[in-house]
């Protein structure tokens, strides 16, 4: 892990196009701004792991076969 001091209004650069910044520091709370492209994803660590094991969940869920041919079924009458 690279550790990094900056003050406020200072950057750090995450490649070409994430720009990190300092924006307020008060008491033990640091506020910082993100500027990235649109398509970059952007997640408080705590909610990435929530999703993260909600797509494990999702990924190991099995259908029955009849839940699957009704579903076809559905799919095929559209």
């Amino acid at each position: 892990m690279l550790a990094l001091s900056r003050k406020v209004n200072e950057s750090i650069m995450l490649g070409n196009d994430i720009e990190v910044t300092v924006l307020e520091i008060k008491g033990d709370q640091v506020k910082i701004g993100i500027k990235a492209p649109k398509n970059v994803s952007i997640f408080r660590k705590e909610i990435y792991v929530q999703i993260e094991e909600e797509n494990k969940k999702a990924a190991e869920q099995t259908a029955d076969r009849e839940t699957i041919e009704k579903t076809l079924d559905t799919l095929l009458k559209k």
